[in-house]
């Protein structure tokens, strides 16, 4: 057991590393906010589409992911129960009503890609990125439906739970490129080596711009915000005890490969999605609330990750 921690934060190690350049920059002015703004666009408008694209391809065929397509109903019963779980806690323990939404989301999302991503492929490697976006599938659908439905009540004014805007958000290019690939396998069309070898080499992009930006993220939050309250501890425990548990019971009545598993493990235990806070902004949530409960939970995740590597 001692080795698989040890195994574990040597795996974690270089994404602290990455993680605390990406805040020296910050710290010395090499990465402001126009250059963080830059990264996030690079990432999910050119980097991770052609990452889904060159690995699905590589990783699937129309029969392998047919047959492991079933495991989305791991994540997905999941969150649904974090959900549910969410709305109970912040009315036991009286949230107020301008961070509520924010609280229920940050509970049963997690940061599946700028995080776990990177975490995955330095714990599992590249074989577990195909069982990464399965999770993200079924996380971005209901942030972009559920989440962003209960942060938008903390506001002015509720949108809709399905609307046009909140389909087109699901619809990401990061989304689409997954798609690309899936129609690539299932048609049997094999791209050109030079194009392969072009989206392997943007997509690698993905991983150290990433953490980059965690690290910008992470010095952008006054150290004055840092407040530990029962709110924040409620957030702490829905994304590193309440999530990775139940997805380790659903596991015992769902059965997947062994990879998958750990993977959805992991995927469960990541931090709150950077994407929150946006949208709490953008709705007149409590934006601040949200920042800190993603910088908390990045920085508790690289303590929590080796150790639920060692009990998995």
């Amino acid at each position: 057991m001692l080795q698989t921690f040890r195994t574990s934060v040597d795996s974690i190690l270089p994404v602290v590393v990455m993680i605390l350049v990406g805040y020296c920059s910050a710290r010395i002015g090499w990465i402001d906010e126009k250059i963080g703004n830059a990264f996030t666009k690079i990432i999910l408008n050119i980097s991770l589409p052609c990452y889904m694209i060159w690995n699905i391809t590589n990783s699937f065929d129309r029969d392998k992911f047919l047959m492991l397509f079933s495991g989305m109903l791991i994540p997905f019963l999941s969150m649904l129960i974090g959900y549910v779980v969410s709305i109970l806690l912040s009315i036991l323990f009286k949230i107020p009503r301008e961070k509520r939404g924010v609280f229920r989301t940050a509970f049963f999302c997690s940061n599946t890609i700028f995080v776990g991503l990177p975490i995955n492929l330095a714990l599992f490697g590249e074989k577990s990125v195909p069982y990464v976006l399965l999770y993200y599938i079924v996380n971005t659908t209901l942030f972009w439906t559920l989440g962003v439905y209960e942060i938008s009540k903390d506001g002015l004014s509720a949108v809709p739970l399905l609307s046009l805007s909140s389909l087109k958000k699901i619809a990401t290019p990061a989304l689409l490129g997954f798609i690309i690939g899936l129609i690539l396998i299932f048609l049997g069309v094999s791209l050109p080596h030079f194009a392969m070898d072009s989206f392997h080499s943007l997509g690698n992009l993905t991983t150290p711009l990433a953490l980059l930006f965690i690290g910008f993220v992470l010095y952008s939050i006054h150290l004055s915000e840092w407040r530990i309250d029962k709110d924040i501890l409620l957030v702490l425990f829905g994304r590193f005890i309440f999530s990775p548990l139940l997805v380790f019971i659903l596991l015992h009545f769902i059965h997947v490969p062994e990879l998958m598993a750990k993977v959805f493990i992991i995927q469960s235990a990541m931090p709150v999605m950077t994407n929150i806070s946006i949208v709490a902004k953008g709705y007149g949530s409590d934006y601040k609330f949200a920042s800190f409960a993603t910088a908390i939970t990045s920085v508790a995740c690289v303590i929590v990750i080796p150790c639920i590597m060692t009990l998995i």
